[in-house]
């Protein structure tokens, strides 16, 4: 496991191809991810303070200056982190922050960041940066409900499809399947990469304020049916009861989706997906 200078080293010195895409798993729904045009950060929960985590945080926020884009799926503390996003911010003047359009003016206020560097998106909006060669589409995500705000219709939580160096991610954030969910991914082509959460809801996670997901069987039927490159599950590490075992999500797969590529890895360990052929 890489920490520190030497993952930052790691993520600074490598070079991805067109077609190329790196990544390091930082814990929970966190990813840093390189192409060959772009460094992403999504969902970093580098939280030093927590005495919650089971995980510590493998880098600190200040560490993070080679970042182009920090995403947070949804406003909880393990994914748009108020530890992080101020200092990383403060830190490297030219990384931009996507979030759902909903938060965006709050987020600004609260942290101190410039406005017209956070990226707000709703449900089918996208956003392009033609420099970077990044792009970056909005889908709702239903955690555990698909509650957009009555006045606005903008979606509290945000699932993103990104696009960048000639590689497709999707990165649900937190969500349960709904109707429409699969369409919609669908119409974006094959992805490389889908993120997932495994870690399921149920009435006393629900009665303890631990707002559900899909669980393990659903992720895999969600992947599966999709049939990315790479499935990964999430979100099964950081807290105390609210964990799930990541095996029961690759022996699913390989019972139901044999064909299907997993991957299960180390925080802070490299993985290259080489270029499709």
């Amino acid at each position: 496991m890489l920490q520190g200078t030497k993952l930052i080293v790691d993520i600074a010195d490598y070079r991805a191809q067109e077609g190329e895409l790196a990544f390091w798993w930082l814990g929970q729904m966190g990813f840093i991810f390189k192409t060959a045009c772009a460094t992403l950060a999504l969902d970093p929960y580098l939280d030093a303070e927590s005495s919650k985590r089971r995980i510590p945080p493998l880098l600190a926020p200040e560490e993070l200056v080679g970042v182009d884009y920090v995403f947070g799926s949804h406003d909880h503390s393990d994914h748009i982190d108020a530890y992080t996003w101020p200092r990383l911010a403060k830190a490297s003047p030219h990384t931009r922050f996507i979030a759902p359009a909903l938060f965006a003016d709050a987020l600004s206020a609260r942290y101190g960041i410039a406005r017209d560097r956070i990226i707000g998106l709703t449900d089918g909006q996208v956003f392009e940066d033609a420099e970077k060669k990044v792009k970056v589409t909005g889908v709702a995500a239903a955690h555990e409900f698909l509650d957009p705000d009555p006045d606005t219709g903008l979606y509290p939580s945000m699932s993103f499809i990104v696009e960048s160096g000639g590689v497709r991610i999707f990165h649900a954030g937190d969500t349960c399947r709904y109707e429409g969910q699969e369409s919609k991914l669908r119409a974006a082509g094959r992805f490389d990469v889908m993120i997932l959460p495994i870690n399921g809801r149920d009435a006393e996670k629900y009665r303890s304020n631990i707002i559900g997901n899909m669980d393990f069987r659903e992720a895999v039927d969600l992947s599966g049916t999709l049939a990315p490159r790479l499935a990964i599950p999430g979100h099964y590490d950081m807290f105390p009861g609210n964990t799930a075992d990541p095996i029961r999500f690759v022996d699913y797969m390989e019972a139901k989706y044999p064909a299907q590529s997993v991957w299960i890895g180390g925080h802070g360990q490299r993985f290259v997906l080489a270029k499709a052929r």
